[in-house]
């Protein structure tokens, strides 16, 4: 916002120089009385004038702080749970369906997402903007802002993403267990590396593709409450996923399960990079690379742009005694496969992405799996307000 001075020089007005010329007269001319009795009498003239002048000052100042807009409430408004979203039908879904009629403008968000959407339960939700940088920059708006109580709040990060058909299908809603960054890494040009490397990528400060980092950048990999991932995984892995006529046919010209099999509710581990990347040789490079990062223990299975970074800010809030890591939970759904099926070409793949139909069912399905863990921990409070319970029910 810009703010125009207007400075205005004006001299004095007639009555103004009368005045002045009157006093002059006045002090020119001797005075009948005492010394002292004539400061005195001025004091007790100029104390009823200044008494006037400070009652004007106060209406002044009242008048003008009327016409203020009212400051922003900054109350802090506790928040049971969290829904982060990146893109608007991501987010949609979720403001549709459990009604999140209050919007909250948070400094600093997306000017495309200006808002958090909540609910009287105290069930909330943000949507970032796409790729690390504005995951990073929305969600650090969200928690310094200090428009909300989040020391107690359970973060649901809920977005689609390709899927390697090894693991799910169109569809498929995957807890992960493991974030892992995929674009920290040196690379060669594929075609220039040295012979018997699987790609061109390597771990920073390393000698070969097959060699651990030694993860200075500290954001690389991530091994969320595995408490929370399996109560995640318990409370949702019954529910009806949707499903379409085009993602089924999509499915369908995979040879080998579950890539052609209907979508279900998964748990394995998440790749996050701007990089939008397809292909066989690739996808085996971030099944690679998970292993790699968490000792064998991830499983790759879903890609995407900004999880690491959401996690991050989250991890320094923390530090800020501002949220609480043990309760951040991360949801991926399929929505294209991140490599070709027999006979198709890398490319094809990649290049027609939206013809394979799992835009939609994955979508809905972030709701259809994400929704049971929001609902129990919003409808039964009291049995996680303390942390993630031992029972998926009280």
């Amino acid at each position: 916002m810009k703010f125009k001075v207007i400075s205005r020089l004006a001299g004095p007005s007639h009555t103004q120089s009368s005045h002045a010329t009157d006093a002059a007269s006045r002090a020119a001319a001797p005075s009948a009385y005492p010394a002292p009795l004539v400061r005195k009498l001025g004091a007790l003239m100029a104390w009823p004038l200044a008494c006037t002048l400070f009652a004007a000052s106060l209406n002044a100042s009242a008048a003008t702080a009327e016409s203020k807009p009212a400051p922003a409430d900054t109350g802090h408004r506790a928040v049971k749970v969290m829904i982060i979203s990146m893109f608007a039908p991501e987010g949609q879904v979720w403001i549709d369906k459990l009604k999140l009629t209050d919007a909250v403008r948070v400094p600093g968000l997306s000017p495309d997402y200006p808002a958090v959407h909540c609910n009287a339960s105290d069930v909330c939700q943000i949507t970032t903007g796409m790729g690390h940088a504005n995951a990073a920059a929305s969600v650090a708006a969200l928690v310094y802002s200090h428009r909300f109580d989040l020391r107690q709040t359970y973060f649901l990060v809920a977005g689609i993403a390709g899927i390697d058909p090894q693991q799910g299908t169109i569809g498929s809603a995957a807890w992960a267990r493991y974030l892992v960054d995929f674009g920290i890494q040196w690379e060669l040009d594929a075609r220039e590396a040295p012979a018997g490397w699987k790609s061109g990528f390597l771990g920073i400060n390393t000698k070969s593709p097959e060699e651990k980092p030694p993860l200075d950048y500290r954001t690389e990999v991530f091994h969320l409450n595995d408490k929370l991932v399996d109560q995640a995984f318990a409370i949702s892995k019954g529910a009806a996923l949707a499903d379409s006529p085009e993602a089924a046919a999509a499915r369908a010209k995979f040879s080998y399960a579950p890539a052609n099999q209907p979508p279900a509710v998964i748990q394995c581990d998440t790749l996050g990079g701007d990089t939008w990347w397809s292909g066989t040789k690739i996808g085996q490079r971030a099944r690679d690379w998970t292993k790699l990062l968490t000792d064998g223990k991830g499983t790759y299975c879903t890609t995407q742009q900004e999880d690491n970074a959401t996690y991050e800010v989250l991890k320094r809030a923390q530090a800020a005694g501002l949220t609480d890591l043990s309760r951040v939970a991360v949801l991926r759904t399929g929505s294209d496969f991140d490599r070709p099926y027999q006979g198709e070409s890398d490319a094809d793949n990649l290049l027609n992405y939206q013809a394979q139909g799992g835009f939609g069912p994955a979508v809905e399905n972030l709701y259809r799996a994400g929704e049971p863990l929001v609902s129990a921990i919003s409808g039964h409070w009291s049995h996680w307000k303390n942390g993630v319970p031992e029972s998926t029910t009280p």
